[in-house]
C-alpha cells in the first residue's frame, strides 16, 4: 500500500484524473431524473474518513486556495447544509476568521453584497462582497465593452450589476420595447395597446451596441423576440433587413450556460434559454450566433478570474508567498468539475507555452496560445494579478446535483451520448472526473487538511 506522501505525490503527478476509485460519474440524464430527489448520499457513500484530523496545529502562511460553489455544496436554496456549517469551523481560527484564503464561485446571478451578507450569516462568518464571484463577475474584464449602449438581460437588479461590472451605459429589455411597442406582438396586451392606438415609438432611442445575457430572464417569448430583431438590425430596428444572412452581429456576453441548477428543486438554467435563443437565430439566419464571450462555470475565464480574488484575499491576509494550489469544491460534474479540470489543463499548456519561449499566458485577443475558441479567450488587457497556481483540484460532492453510484454518458435512442454543455466547450466526458470525490464539503475540508498538512483546530 502507497504511503500518504506517494499518494500525494502520485496526485501532484497525474492532477485531477488520480485518486478516484470510490467514483462513479452520472450522465446528465441522470442528474435530470436526480433532480427530483432528496440530494443526501446518506449511508450509501463509499467514502468514509477513516479517522478524524485531531492536532492544535495550522500552518501561517498557506500557499494554497479554497473555491465554493454554493447551491448544492454550501446550501440547499437559502438553507445551509450542516456539513457546510461544521466545514467553516474548521478553516476559522480562534478569533473566527479564515485561516485559508476562500471565495465563492457560483453561477447565480444576484449582488455581491447581498450574497456575501447571505454567505456571512449562515455561517458567521465575515465575507466581503470581493469573495463573492457570481457568473456575470469575470465580465469586469471585458473593458473593451464597457462604454458600448448596452442591453443588459435577466431579472432583478440587472441595471445595478452591469453597472457594478463595468458598464457604463446600460438598458433593459423594457427600454426597448418602450421605445419600439411594434416588435413585441407575442404580447397580446401589447396587441390590444397597439390595436386601439396607444402607443408612441421612440426612433431615438440610441442603438444597442452590445448584450449582456446575466441570467434567464421572465417572459421569455418577449425577450427572444426582441433579441432577434436586435441582432438582425445591428441594434436598432427601425427598417427591416434587406438580407438577414449579411447582417454583421453586435457582441453578446452570456454569462452562465447552466442547463439545470439545484435550488429547493431542480430548475431550468440560463443555459436554457441560450439554446432557445441559439436555435431561432440559426433557424432565421443560417448561421451559429456567435458570443464574444462566455462567462461563468466552467469556462477559464472564471476560474482565472477566481485565482486572481485568492491572490488578492491572501495578500490582504498578509500570506506572502505564491498561491500554488486551488481546491474546488462543486455538485455538478459537468459544471463545476469540468470547469476546474479546464483549467487545470489551462495553468499546464500556459506553462509549456511560456517554458517554450512563448511570454503569452493565453491570453491573447484572437487567436489563444491555449487552444481556446474565440468565445472563451482572457483578454490580453485583463488587469490580473500574476498566474501562479500550478494545480486546480476538482472536489465533487455529493450534496447536490450529483449522485454516487448513477450510469455516466447514457445514451440516447439512436446510441450517441446526449452532451447537455454548451455548443463551445467541447464533450470530453473525462474531464468530470474529479481530483477527488467526498460524501460532503466537511468530509473534503478534512482531505484537505491532510494533504496539506493543515490540522484542524
Amino acid at each position: 500500500m502507497r504511503t500518504f506522501i506517494d499518494r500525494i505525490m502520485h496526485e501532484e503527478a497525474d492532477g485531477y484524473s488520480s485518486d478516484n476509485s470510490d467514483c462513479s460519474m452520472d450522465s446528465m440524464d441522470s442528474v435530470l431524473n436526480a433532480c427530483v430527489c432528496t440530494s443526501s448520499l446518506g449511508t450509501n457513500s463509499r467514502y468514509r474518513k477513516t479517522q478524524a484530523v485531531s492536532a492544535h496545529v495550522v500552518a501561517s502562511n498557506p500557499d494554497f486556495g479554497i473555491l465554493f460553489d454554493v447551491d448544492g455544496v454550501l446550501a440547499r436554496g437559502s438553507t445551509p447544509l450542516e456539513p457546510a456549517k461544521r466545514a467553516m469551523e474548521k478553516l476559522k481560527d480562534s478569533n473566527g476568521h479564515l485561516r485559508v484564503p476562500v471565495a465563492f464561485v457560483t453561477n447565480a446571478c444576484n449582488r455581491s453584497h447581498d450574497k456575501a451578507r447571505q454567505i456571512g450569516n449562515w455561517f458567521d462568518l465575515e465575507v466581503s462582497p470581493d469573495q463573492v464571484i457570481h457568473a456575470p463577475t469575470p465580465a469586469k474584464l471585458l473593458r473593451d465593452l464597457h462604454d458600448k449602449h448596452t442591453l443588459v438581460i435577466g431579472q432583478e437588479h440587472r441595471l445595478d450589476i452591469g453597472a457594478d461590472l463595468g458598464f457604463e451605459n446600460c438598458c433593459t429589455i423594457d427600454d426597448v420595447k418602450e421605445a419600439y411597442p411594434l416588435l413585441d406582438m407575442v404580447d397580446h396586451e401589447n396587441r390590444k395597446v397597439v390595436a386601439r392606438g396607444q402607443y408612441k415609438e421612440n426612433p431615438d432611442f440610441p442603438r444597442v451596441e452590445a448584450i449582456l445575457l446575466i441570467g434567464e430572464p421572465t417572459h421569455w417569448e418577449s425577450n427572444l423576440q426582441l433579441l432577434i430583431d436586435l441582432l438582425l438590425t445591428q441594434g436598432k430596428p427601425t427598417e427591416a433587413p434587406t438580407d438577414v444572412h449579411a447582417v454583421p452581429q453586435i457582441p453578446v456576453i452570456a454569462c452562465n450556460m447552466d442547463l439545470v441548477f439545484m435550488a429547493e428543486a431542480c430548475m431550468f438554467g440560463h443555459g436554457a434559454f441560450l439554446v432557445c435563443l441559439e436555435a431561432l437565430y440559426k433557424k432565421i439566419t443560417g448561421k451559429d450566433l456567435e458570443y464574444t464571450s462566455l462567462v461563468g462555470k466552467p469556462c477559464e475565464i472564471t476560474y482565472r478570474f477566481a485565482e486572481h480574488t485568492i491572490v488578492k484575499i491572501a495578500k490582504r491576509m498578509g500570506i506572502n508567498k505564491p498561491i500554488k494550489r486551488l481546491y474546488f469544491f462543486g455538485d455538478n460534474p459537468h459544471v463545476d468539475i469540468v470547469g476546474a479540470n479546464l483549467y487545470d489543463r489551462y495553468i499546464k499548456q500556459n506553462a509549456l507555452n511560456l517554458a517554450n519561449g512563448n511570454e503569452s499566458d493565453g491570453s491573447t485577443s484572437s487567436t489563444d496560445s491555449s487552444g481556446l475558441p474565440s468565445s472563451r479567450v482572457i483578454p490580453a488587457n485583463a488587469d490580473l494579478h500574476d498566474q501562479t497556481v500550478e494545480h486546480c483540484y476538482s472536489m465533487l460532492v455529493g450534496t447536490g446535483v450529483y449522485k454516487a453510484g448513477t450510469e455516466m454518458n447514457k445514451k440516447g435512442p439512436d446510441g450517441k451520448v446526449i452532451y447537455h454543455g454548451h455548443r463551445d466547450i467541447a464533450h470530453e466526458p473525462h474531464l468530470t472526473q474529479p481530483h477527488k470525490f467526498v460524501h460532503d464539503v466537511h468530509d473534503g475540508i478534512d482531505y484537505i487538511f491532510e494533504r496539506e498538512a493543515l490540522l484542524s483546530a
